[in-house]
Formats: structure tokens, sequence, C-alpha cells
């Protein structure tokens, strides 16, 4: 039985001479066709689409098409001026051109294409916005019954006896770059959208005005050369602070951050030292999918010669990346996307502009006499939100916020076990081979005979995250989970655990 395949790709190019294009001319029998999308503003499903009235249906068929780089990933600024492209938008706006796309279900779109709408394409691009959408909400038995859990809770927050005003964790981040910044001009910033669009999370709002171009540098999406320049202006006494819009996108740089960052002090017998700050959203948040919802805690906590830093609140946040960019050396600054508009009080202390956390210091949140619970970033504020709950079943919960995984504070872990004689342990991260892990190893290596029962841990789901939005909720530890753990720990409760490893 003969079948084929058609290809679909876009490219977005403003050189014809594609690659791509030579390689597929190059096979025998192959037919190909591109032509620009300034021509073709709908790209159809390829099964009924233009490229089956190129050639007959015995051929595979490739359809290229081939655009002009429009902007950056968040439409900082345009590569190609409006004047050039509004001609084209302009005689391609037509209802009847757009009309296919509702049964086909795939389209090539941006937000100013949406402008140019008329009132009933506007609705029905909304309807169409809705079916997609739509595919968020799958059946739970995707991941079994066993993951069943209730719904998430918002995490608590921590009060400070000193506090003396309200700042959220973007605040707090963007001072502390502010007055590293201002204190030390060999401190820059670069990074995607860093600059004109003042960050994708404005964290570095308002610093293109204040230290111009020089010092805060927007690059093109291209993590491994933006990383390399830094990691390379730092061996030179520079001391960059890259940012990676998540932290998946570092995937791309990676080879910079360990095998020269995190080297090459080792390798050059201390005489080279790399003050670089690698910073930006790490773990999940909400709807982005498995390729961007990883925690990076434990990949770079594994590597010698990287520090590797976890804030939780707006004290956390400020000091820890005054502490980072002071560094000597590599330190790899994992923040939280959903911290980032909560509001912390913050002491007196904490908005000096001298005030600097030690890194490799855990911090003991709440304390307790009957188990210890460790966690990190988000799964701080849930901690200590189940630390309440036990309370009022009798618990005393100590919660010990690790604020560094590299170095890890291992005498504060295990002080507090040799007094609570209990462990659980809470993150985001995969349970195998993890920060959890390590934890429990050291409690065991260490205090093993103060251990009045196992240790647990609570980690994520073993499985790619899900972008559905229940099954999301469900492969990530919740409030209930801490709850049921301690409570298994302390030898309250024998109900299974949803997302223990």
């Amino acid at each position: 039985m003969m079948w084929l395949k058609t290809i679909v790709k876009m490219k977005t190019n403003q050189i014809y001479n594609d690659p791509l294009l030579i390689m597929i001319m190059w096979f025998e029998g192959f037919r190909s066709e591109d032509f620009s999308i300034l021509e073709k503003w709908w790209v159809f499903r390829s099964s009924c689409s233009y490229s089956g009235h190129v050639y007959p249906k015995i051929y595979p068929r490739s359809v290229v098409h081939i655009a002009y780089t429009f902007a950056g990933h968040r439409t900082s600024h345009f590569f190609t001026t409006f004047n050039c492209i509004f001609p084209h938008r302009r005689t391609f706006s037509d209802l009847s051109s757009r009309r296919p796309i509702a049964g086909a279900g795939y389209t090539v779109f941006s937000f100013s294409d949406y402008l140019l709408l008329t009132s009933k394409e506007k609705k029905m691009w909304g309807i169409i916005r809705q079916n997609v959408g739509g595919a968020r909400d799958l059946s739970s038995q995707v991941l079994g019954s066993s993951m069943m859990r209730l719904k998430p809770i918002t995490s608590a927050m921590r009060h400070y006896s000193s506090a003396t005003k309200e700042m959220t964790v973007r605040d707090a981040l963007n001072s502390a770059l502010d007055e590293e910044m201002a204190a030390d001009p060999n401190v820059f910033v670069m990074g995607e959208e860093v600059g004109e669009y003042q960050g994708a999370y404005k964290i570095t709002k308002g610093l293109l005005d204040k230290y111009g171009p020089e010092r805060v540098v927007d690059t093109p999406i291209t993590e491994a050369g933006f990383a390399g320049i830094g990691v390379g202006s730092a061996y030179h006494g520079l001391r960059p602070v890259i940012e990676f819009m998540t932290f998946n996108f570092s995937m791309q740089a990676i080879d910079h951050i360990i095998n020269s960052a995190a080297k090459s002090n080792y390798m050059s017998a201390g005489q080279i030292n790399v003050p670089i700050v690698f910073r930006g959203p790490n773990g999940p948040a909400a709807g982005v999918g498995a390729q961007h919802s990883q925690c990076y805690g434990a990949w770079y906590g594994s590597v010698p010669g990287l520090k590797v830093v976890v804030p939780y609140s707006s004290e956390d946040a400020r000091g820890l990346l005054k502490a980072a960019i002071r560094d000597p050396d590599p330190v790899v600054f994992l923040e939280n996307e959903l911290l980032y508009g909560e509001s912390f009080p913050v002491s007196a202390e904490a908005l000096d502009s001298s005030f600097c956390l030690p890194i490799g210091k855990a911090k003991i949140e709440r304390e307790g006499k009957d188990i210890t619970i460790t966690a990190f970033s988000k799964m701080v504020g849930y901690a200590l939100k189940a630390a309440e709950i036990l309370e009022k079943e009798g618990i005393s919960a100590e919660v010990i916020n690790l604020r560094s995984i590299r170095p890890l504070d291992r005498g504060t872990i295990n002080g507090s076990v040799r007094k609570t004689n209990r462990l659980v342990t809470v993150e985001e991260g995969f349970p195998q081979h993890g920060v959890g892990a390590e934890i429990c190893a050291s409690v065991v290596e260490d205090s093993f005979g103060y251990l009045d029962a196992p240790v647990e841990r609570i980690a994520g789901a073993d499985v790619p995250t899900p972008y559905a939005a229940n099954l999301e909720r469900m492969a990530f530890p919740q409030i209930e989970d801490i709850v049921r753990a301690a409570k298994r720990v302390c030898y309250r409760s024998a109900l299974p655990l949803a997302a223990t490893a």
C-alpha cells in the first residue's frame, strides 16, 4: 500500500536560500514547494492543505513557509519595520482567506493580525481559542487513580516580627540588581528581552533607562551564545548576571555552565575565578507543559564548582541575589515564577543596601519538636501551611527553608532531626536522584541513631509534566500530601501517600 506524508515546516528566515530546502531537493521523488508566509497567512491541516494542490498525491510533499522574523520571543522590539509588512497584511485581511481555518483548527496568527479583524472574525477566533483551550481539561485516569488529590491551596506567608513593609519577590530581585549595579560598574545584565521589554517577568524593570544598553544587554534567542559570552566576560573580571526566560532553556547553554563556568577555577589551579550568576524561573508554573516545568535543583546541585541557590521569600530573594552577584564563583539562582507576585513582610535590615545572606546556610522558618520538614522555593510556603494544620492535630513541625542546595546546610538539617527524630522532605522535582534523596542519605549517614521512624520523601510525579490543568495539579506535591506524610511518620495515620517517592 502506498502512503504519503506531508511535511509542513514553518521557517522564520529572511534568507531564501534556506538549507532545509536545499537538503530536500537532493531527495529523488520528493516534491517541495516554498512560498513567503506574507503571501499565504493561513496554514491548513496537512491532509487538506495547500500542499495537496501542488503535486499529484503519489509523491511525498514538503511545504516550507518562509517568513520574516518580526520580533523577539516576547515582542519587545521589531526586527522588521511595520511599514514593510503592513501592505501584505492589508492584502490578505479579507474574511474569505481566513474562513477555512475554522474547520482546520490551525493558524499562523499574531496580536497585530487580531487587531485587523472584524467583529465577526474576532468572535470566530474566540471560538477557536476556546476549543483549543479545552484540551487542558483531561481525565485524571491518565495518571491513575493513585494520583488523585484535592484542589491546590495557596502557599502561606511567613511574618517577620521586625517587618517594616511588604515587598513582592519581583521587587526584591529588581532592587537587588539595581543596588549591585550601582555599587559595582563591572556588574551587567544580559538575556532575552531584559532591556526594552524590561524582562519577561519585569525583574529588570527600569534598569535599561538607568544603566544603558551596555550594561543591560538584549540578546538574540540563543542561550548558548549569550551564556558563553557571559562566561568569557567573567574570565576577564566582569560580573555578568545571565537571565534565562526559563531554566528549561538553560539546557541550550549547559556546556558553558558545567564545562566552562563550573570547572575553570579547578582546572586553572585557582588562577581563574568565574563570578557569574545564572538566574531565572525554575520548576512548574501553570499550564506551560512538560518542556517548561522541570525543576533543575538536583541537576545543577550535583555539579562541583557551582553554587545553587533557591530563594523563597522576598528577604531570601534580595539577600541571596546580592550574595550571588558578589560571589567569586558561578551561582545558579533558581527562582519560582508563581512567587514573583507574592508579597512578604521584610525587615528594616533587609532593606539596607548592605544586606546580604550567606550562601549555604538554611533557615528554620518555624520551630517544632515532633518532626522536621525540609523544603525549598515555593514548597516552603506549602510546608508552613501544612505545619499550621498539623499543629491543630497536636503535631509540632519544624520547617527548614533550605535556601541553598549546593552547598547544602547538612548541619542545620541533622541538628533538627536529632531534636525531632523524624524527617519529611518536600520538593517539586522528580523523585529519583532528587534533592530529598540527598537529604535523606545525609541524615541516615550522620543521624541514623536518632531516627524514630523511616524518612519520607515527597516529590513530583515520575512523569513528564502534563499540560491538562487537573493532571498538572496531580503531578506536584500539595499541602495535603505533606500533612499525610507527617502523620504517617508520627504513626498517626496509615493512609497511602499520593506523591511520595
